[in-house]
Protein backbone atom coordinates (compact mmCIF):
# COMPACT_ATOMS: atom_id res chain seq x y z
CA UNK A 1 0.00 0.00 0.00
CA UNK A 2 1.23 3.21 -0.64
CA UNK A 3 2.78 5.64 2.00
CA UNK A 4 1.42 9.25 2.64
CA UNK A 5 3.30 12.49 2.46
CA UNK A 6 4.38 12.79 6.27
CA UNK A 7 5.48 8.53 6.21
CA UNK A 8 7.62 9.46 3.15
CA UNK A 9 8.97 12.74 4.07
CA UNK A 10 9.23 11.84 8.18
CA UNK A 11 6.95 14.97 8.90
CA UNK A 12 4.29 14.67 11.56
CA UNK A 13 1.97 16.40 8.72
CA UNK A 14 1.55 15.93 5.44
CA UNK A 15 1.94 19.19 4.38
CA UNK A 16 4.91 20.90 2.03
CA UNK A 17 5.40 24.42 1.65
CA UNK A 18 6.00 25.08 -1.85
CA UNK A 19 9.97 26.35 -2.12
CA UNK A 20 9.06 29.84 -3.75
CA UNK A 21 12.21 31.72 -5.42
CA UNK A 22 12.18 35.04 -3.14
CA UNK A 23 9.37 34.35 -1.12
CA UNK A 24 10.57 31.13 0.29
CA UNK A 25 13.68 32.19 2.11
CA UNK A 26 15.52 30.04 5.04
CA UNK A 27 13.24 31.69 7.92
CA UNK A 28 9.97 30.24 6.40
CA UNK A 29 11.29 27.12 5.49
CA UNK A 30 12.55 26.24 9.37
CA UNK A 31 9.09 27.19 10.64
CA UNK A 32 6.93 25.31 8.44
CA UNK A 33 9.69 22.40 9.54
CA UNK A 34 9.60 23.51 13.26
CA UNK A 35 6.19 23.33 13.20
CA UNK A 36 5.95 19.55 11.79
CA UNK A 37 5.01 20.33 8.36
CA UNK A 38 7.79 20.19 4.97
CA UNK A 39 9.20 23.52 5.24
CA UNK A 40 11.07 24.24 1.61
CA UNK A 41 13.74 26.94 1.01
CA UNK A 42 13.68 28.82 -2.85
CA UNK A 43 17.16 28.03 -4.39
CA UNK A 44 16.30 29.64 -7.65
CA UNK A 45 19.35 30.56 -9.68
CA UNK A 46 21.61 30.61 -6.11
CA UNK A 47 24.80 28.79 -6.61
CA UNK A 48 28.35 29.08 -4.98
CA UNK A 49 28.57 31.08 -2.11
CA UNK A 50 25.27 32.53 -2.26
CA UNK A 51 23.67 29.12 -2.34
CA UNK A 52 26.38 28.01 0.53
CA UNK A 53 25.20 30.80 2.49
CA UNK A 54 21.67 30.19 2.24
CA UNK A 55 22.07 26.35 2.74
CA UNK A 56 24.05 27.57 6.32
CA UNK A 57 21.08 29.20 7.19
CA UNK A 58 18.35 26.42 6.34
CA UNK A 59 20.70 23.53 8.24
CA UNK A 60 21.13 26.04 11.24
CA UNK A 61 17.47 26.83 11.81
CA UNK A 62 16.03 23.35 12.01
CA UNK A 63 16.73 19.84 12.30
CA UNK A 64 13.65 18.47 11.29
CA UNK A 65 12.92 17.28 7.45
CA UNK A 66 13.17 20.31 5.06
CA UNK A 67 13.26 20.60 1.12
CA UNK A 68 15.26 22.98 -1.18
CA UNK A 69 13.85 23.47 -3.86
CA UNK A 70 15.77 24.08 -7.64
CA UNK A 71 14.02 24.68 -11.10
CA UNK A 72 15.45 22.54 -14.55
CA UNK A 73 13.94 24.82 -16.85
CA UNK A 74 15.52 28.22 -15.10
CA UNK A 75 19.16 27.19 -14.58
CA UNK A 76 19.95 24.71 -17.27
CA UNK A 77 21.05 20.99 -16.98
CA UNK A 78 25.32 22.19 -15.83
CA UNK A 79 24.56 24.96 -13.54
CA UNK A 80 21.79 22.49 -11.89
CA UNK A 81 24.54 20.06 -11.78
CA UNK A 82 26.40 22.73 -9.97
CA UNK A 83 23.78 23.34 -6.90
CA UNK A 84 22.43 19.76 -6.50
CA UNK A 85 26.30 18.85 -5.77
CA UNK A 86 26.23 21.70 -3.67
CA UNK A 87 23.10 20.26 -1.50
CA UNK A 88 24.21 17.00 -1.39
CA UNK A 89 28.27 17.91 -0.39
CA UNK A 90 26.66 20.54 2.09
CA UNK A 91 23.30 19.20 3.86
CA UNK A 92 22.59 16.27 6.28
CA UNK A 93 20.40 13.54 4.80
CA UNK A 94 17.56 15.19 6.21
CA UNK A 95 17.62 17.70 3.54
CA UNK A 96 15.34 16.71 0.51
CA UNK A 97 15.70 17.96 -2.94
CA UNK A 98 12.76 19.55 -4.64
CA UNK A 99 12.48 20.20 -8.15
CA UNK A 100 9.84 22.30 -9.79
CA UNK A 101 9.64 20.94 -13.51
CA UNK A 102 11.23 17.44 -14.54
CA UNK A 103 14.94 17.18 -14.07
CA UNK A 104 17.44 14.81 -16.10
CA UNK A 105 17.45 11.46 -15.40
CA UNK A 106 21.26 11.81 -14.10
CA UNK A 107 19.94 14.46 -11.40
CA UNK A 108 17.42 11.45 -10.83
CA UNK A 109 20.43 8.94 -10.40
CA UNK A 110 22.31 11.40 -8.46
CA UNK A 111 20.03 12.08 -5.53
CA UNK A 112 19.50 8.47 -5.24
CA UNK A 113 23.08 7.35 -4.85
CA UNK A 114 23.16 9.73 -2.31
CA UNK A 115 20.45 8.58 -0.49
CA UNK A 116 17.96 11.51 -0.55
CA UNK A 117 14.08 11.93 -1.25
CA UNK A 118 13.23 13.03 -4.38
CA UNK A 119 10.28 15.46 -4.72
CA UNK A 120 9.08 17.00 -8.32
CA UNK A 121 6.58 19.14 -8.85
CA UNK A 122 4.46 18.11 -12.46
CA UNK A 123 1.28 19.61 -14.35
CA UNK A 124 0.66 16.69 -16.90
CA UNK A 125 0.07 12.80 -16.61
CA UNK A 126 2.81 11.83 -18.83
CA UNK A 127 5.27 13.88 -16.55
CA UNK A 128 4.00 12.31 -13.09
CA UNK A 129 4.32 8.72 -14.31
CA UNK A 130 7.85 10.00 -15.36
CA UNK A 131 8.60 11.35 -12.03
CA UNK A 132 6.94 8.54 -10.02
CA UNK A 133 8.85 5.18 -11.65
CA UNK A 134 11.85 7.41 -10.04
CA UNK A 135 10.44 6.61 -6.67
CA UNK A 136 9.93 10.71 -5.93
CA UNK A 137 7.12 12.02 -4.05
CA UNK A 138 4.77 13.42 -6.53
CA UNK A 139 3.37 16.88 -6.29
CA UNK A 140 0.20 17.29 -8.69
CA UNK A 141 -0.07 21.15 -9.91
CA UNK A 142 -3.64 22.13 -11.49
CA UNK A 143 -3.90 25.52 -13.06
CA UNK A 144 -5.99 26.65 -9.53
CA UNK A 145 -2.06 27.06 -8.59
CA UNK A 146 -0.52 30.20 -8.23
CA UNK A 147 2.48 31.19 -10.08
CA UNK A 148 3.91 29.46 -12.70
CA UNK A 149 1.96 26.83 -14.66
CA UNK A 150 3.17 23.22 -15.79
CA UNK A 151 -0.09 21.67 -17.61
CA UNK A 152 -3.54 22.71 -18.00
CA UNK A 153 -5.38 20.40 -15.98
CA UNK A 154 -7.72 20.72 -13.06
CA UNK A 155 -5.73 19.98 -9.72
CA UNK A 156 -8.56 16.91 -8.73
CA UNK A 157 -8.77 15.72 -12.39
CA UNK A 158 -4.82 15.48 -12.31
CA UNK A 159 -4.78 13.82 -9.34
CA UNK A 160 -7.22 11.45 -9.97
CA UNK A 161 -6.09 10.32 -13.45
CA UNK A 162 -2.74 9.79 -11.94
CA UNK A 163 -4.59 8.29 -9.01
CA UNK A 164 -6.04 5.79 -11.38
CA UNK A 165 -2.82 4.64 -13.12
CA UNK A 166 -0.39 4.80 -10.04
CA UNK A 167 -2.14 3.19 -7.00
CA UNK A 168 0.89 3.13 -4.73
CA UNK A 169 2.87 6.41 -5.81
CA UNK A 170 3.01 9.12 -3.24
CA UNK A 171 0.46 11.81 -4.99
CA UNK A 172 0.71 15.79 -2.78
CA UNK A 173 -2.03 17.42 -4.18
CA UNK A 174 -1.33 21.48 -5.15
CA UNK A 175 -3.13 23.76 -6.43
CA UNK A 176 -5.99 26.54 -4.86
CA UNK A 177 -6.03 24.89 -1.43
CA UNK A 178 -6.93 27.99 1.24
CA UNK A 179 -9.12 25.74 3.55
CA UNK A 180 -9.20 22.54 5.75
CA UNK A 181 -12.09 21.52 3.76
CA UNK A 182 -10.56 22.11 0.30
CA UNK A 183 -7.63 20.25 1.53
CA UNK A 184 -9.88 17.87 2.34
CA UNK A 185 -11.29 17.27 -0.78
CA UNK A 186 -7.71 17.22 -2.79
CA UNK A 187 -6.99 14.20 -0.12
CA UNK A 188 -10.58 12.80 -1.31
CA UNK A 189 -9.30 13.09 -5.48
CA UNK A 190 -6.51 10.77 -4.23
CA UNK A 191 -3.95 12.57 -2.46
CA UNK A 192 -1.61 11.77 0.15
CA UNK A 193 -1.15 15.27 1.32
CA UNK A 194 -1.30 18.92 -0.02
CA UNK A 195 1.46 21.33 -0.78
CA UNK A 196 0.67 24.76 -0.26
CA UNK A 197 1.85 28.54 -1.75
CA UNK A 198 -0.21 31.01 -1.29
CA UNK A 199 -0.92 30.65 2.16
CA UNK A 200 2.42 30.45 3.12
CA UNK A 201 3.15 34.11 1.23
CA UNK A 202 1.46 36.03 3.71
CA UNK A 203 2.96 34.02 6.63
CA UNK A 204 4.91 36.53 9.07
CA UNK A 205 8.16 34.44 8.02
CA UNK A 206 7.48 35.05 4.20
CA UNK A 207 9.93 37.28 2.46
CA UNK A 208 7.18 38.67 0.09
CA UNK A 209 6.99 42.77 0.24
CA UNK A 210 4.18 43.86 2.89
CA UNK A 211 1.78 45.09 -0.17
CA UNK A 212 2.02 41.69 -1.73
CA UNK A 213 0.71 40.37 1.16
CA UNK A 214 -1.92 42.86 1.88
CA UNK A 215 -2.70 42.15 -2.24
CA UNK A 216 -3.29 38.51 -1.82
CA UNK A 217 -5.49 38.88 1.82
CA UNK A 218 -7.64 41.42 0.36
CA UNK A 219 -8.26 39.47 -2.84
CA UNK A 220 -10.63 36.33 -4.29
CA UNK A 221 -10.77 34.42 -7.14
CA UNK A 222 -11.66 36.14 -9.38
CA UNK A 223 -8.73 38.85 -8.90
CA UNK A 224 -6.72 36.37 -10.11
CA UNK A 225 -5.47 35.96 -14.51
CA UNK A 226 -2.89 33.14 -16.24
CA UNK A 227 -1.07 35.22 -18.31
CA UNK A 228 2.25 35.07 -19.68
CA UNK A 229 3.56 38.82 -19.21
CA UNK A 230 6.44 37.78 -16.75
CA UNK A 231 8.31 36.39 -19.19
CA UNK A 232 12.03 38.23 -18.39
CA UNK A 233 13.96 35.67 -16.19
CA UNK A 234 11.81 32.99 -16.97
CA UNK A 235 9.98 32.76 -20.65
CA UNK A 236 7.82 30.34 -21.81
CA UNK A 237 5.03 29.70 -19.23
CA UNK A 238 1.96 30.53 -18.20
CA UNK A 239 1.45 32.34 -14.81
CA UNK A 240 -1.77 32.55 -12.53
CA UNK A 241 -0.80 36.07 -10.83
CA UNK A 242 -2.89 39.02 -9.47
CA UNK A 243 -4.58 41.18 -12.03
CA UNK A 244 -2.12 44.33 -12.48
CA UNK A 245 -1.74 47.30 -14.61
CA UNK A 246 1.03 45.18 -16.57
CA UNK A 247 -1.03 42.26 -16.71
CA UNK A 248 -4.76 44.84 -18.13
CA UNK A 249 -1.73 46.31 -20.95
CA UNK A 250 1.33 44.66 -21.68
CA UNK A 251 2.06 46.49 -24.95
CA UNK A 252 3.86 49.09 -22.10
CA UNK A 253 7.80 49.40 -22.61
CA UNK A 254 9.85 47.08 -20.47
CA UNK A 255 11.43 49.90 -18.46
CA UNK A 256 13.08 49.46 -15.05
CA UNK A 257 10.54 49.78 -12.60
CA UNK A 258 12.16 48.93 -9.14
CA UNK A 259 15.27 47.15 -7.60
CA UNK A 260 15.86 44.68 -5.02
CA UNK A 261 18.35 42.67 -3.24
CA UNK A 262 19.36 38.96 -3.56
CA UNK A 263 22.01 37.91 -0.67
CA UNK A 264 23.44 40.89 -0.99
CA UNK A 265 23.33 41.77 -4.64
CA UNK A 266 21.35 44.80 -6.03
CA UNK A 267 19.61 43.91 -9.17
CA UNK A 268 16.93 46.55 -11.03
CA UNK A 269 13.47 45.43 -11.54
CA UNK A 270 12.31 45.61 -15.22
CA UNK A 271 8.85 45.78 -16.17
CA UNK A 272 7.71 42.07 -16.96
CA UNK A 273 10.12 40.79 -14.59
CA UNK A 274 9.43 36.95 -13.43
CA UNK A 275 11.03 38.23 -10.37
CA UNK A 276 7.95 38.46 -7.34
CA UNK A 277 8.39 41.84 -4.94
CA UNK A 278 10.08 41.19 -1.67
CA UNK A 279 10.63 42.97 1.79
CA UNK A 280 14.20 44.11 -0.25
CA UNK A 281 12.04 45.60 -3.51
CA UNK A 282 11.12 49.01 -3.82
CA UNK A 283 9.41 50.52 -6.41
CA UNK A 284 6.37 49.64 -8.41
CA UNK A 285 4.70 46.85 -6.58
CA UNK A 286 1.74 47.06 -7.93
CA UNK A 287 3.20 46.56 -11.48
CA UNK A 288 5.28 43.62 -10.53
CA UNK A 289 4.50 39.29 -10.40
CA UNK A 290 2.32 39.11 -8.12
CA UNK A 291 1.90 35.20 -7.87
CA UNK A 292 -1.55 34.05 -6.35
CA UNK A 293 -3.90 31.02 -6.33
CA UNK A 294 -7.64 30.85 -6.55
CA UNK A 295 -7.53 30.02 -2.77
CA UNK A 296 -6.42 33.59 -1.78
CA UNK A 297 -10.51 33.91 -1.69
CA UNK A 298 -10.19 31.67 1.74
CA UNK A 299 -6.56 34.19 3.57
CA UNK A 300 -7.84 37.10 4.76
CA UNK A 301 -4.96 37.31 7.29
CA UNK A 302 -1.25 37.32 7.92
CA UNK A 303 -0.15 35.16 10.49
CA UNK A 304 2.37 32.88 11.58
CA UNK A 305 3.74 30.05 9.62
CA UNK A 306 2.96 27.51 12.53
CA UNK A 307 -0.39 29.07 12.89
CA UNK A 308 -0.83 27.71 8.46
CA UNK A 309 0.09 24.13 9.83
CA UNK A 310 -1.99 24.20 12.75
CA UNK A 311 -5.20 25.06 11.04
CA UNK A 312 -4.39 22.75 7.71
CA UNK A 313 -3.64 19.69 10.74
CA UNK A 314 -6.84 18.11 11.33
CA UNK A 315 -7.74 17.56 8.05
CA UNK A 316 -4.40 16.35 6.88
CA UNK A 317 -5.32 13.22 9.16
CA UNK A 318 -7.46 12.31 6.57
CA UNK A 319 -4.73 11.10 4.61
CA UNK A 320 -3.66 8.52 7.21
CA UNK A 321 -7.16 7.85 7.57
CA UNK A 322 -7.89 7.03 3.71
CA UNK A 323 -4.72 4.60 4.37
CA UNK A 324 -5.91 2.65 7.12
CA UNK A 325 -8.98 2.54 5.53
CA UNK A 326 -7.81 1.52 2.70
CA UNK A 327 -5.71 -1.57 4.08
CA UNK A 328 -8.40 -2.87 6.00
CA UNK A 329 -10.25 -2.95 2.79
CA UNK A 330 -7.64 -5.05 0.89
CA UNK A 331 -7.23 -7.28 3.89
CA UNK A 332 -11.01 -7.79 3.91
CA UNK A 333 -10.47 -8.50 0.17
Amino acid sequence: MRATAAEVLGLDVSLLQSGMGGVAGTELACAVSNAGAAGCAGGYKLVDGALSAMLDRLTAGTDRPVGVNLIPEVVGPDELDRQVAQVLDETPQRVHLSFFGMPDDAVFDRVAAAGRQTVVQIGTVEDGLKAAARGAVVVVQGIEAGGHLLGTSRRDDLVGALRALLPDACLVASGGIGSPDEAARALAAGGDGVLLGTAFVVAHESRAHARFKSAVTGADESDTVITDVYEIGWPGRRHRVLATPVTADPEQPAKFIGKTVVEGKPYLVPRFSAAVPTEATSGRIEEMALYCGRSCGEISDEVSAADVVATFAPALTGAETIQSKERAESHVG
